[in-house]
């Protein structure tokens, strides 16, 4: 007996980004951030308030608190739906 093939035709698949409008606006303030805390750095004389205290400050919250928390970030309730950072199924 010849064997059936099943065809199985799939779905293209819908390509979203997976962060959202927020997640970026927070991504941009993190840019922004990171930038004046830069800006701070160089500014002189070395051994003044903006370089030795402000910057680092700038820097810290720019690196470990605001770009982790625009990559996280996830309003209440959002649920990641199939197309949205998953992998689809394939079922034989």
């Amino acid at each position: 007996m010849a064997r059936e093939q099943r065809i199985h035709k799939r779905k293209p698949a819908v390509h979203t980004l997976p962060l959202a409008k927020r997640n970026y606006q927070i991504l941009g303030v993190a840019l922004l951030c990171i930038a004046a805390g830069y800006l701070a750095l160089v500014q002189k004389p070395w051994d003044g308030f903006l370089p030795l205290m402000v910057a680092p400050v700038l820097l810290v919250l720019g690196y470990c608190v605001l770009v982790p928390l625009g990559i996280l970030y996830r309003r209440k309730g959002e649920q990641v739906t199939e197309g949205e950072g998953s992998v689809p199924e394939v079922k034989e």
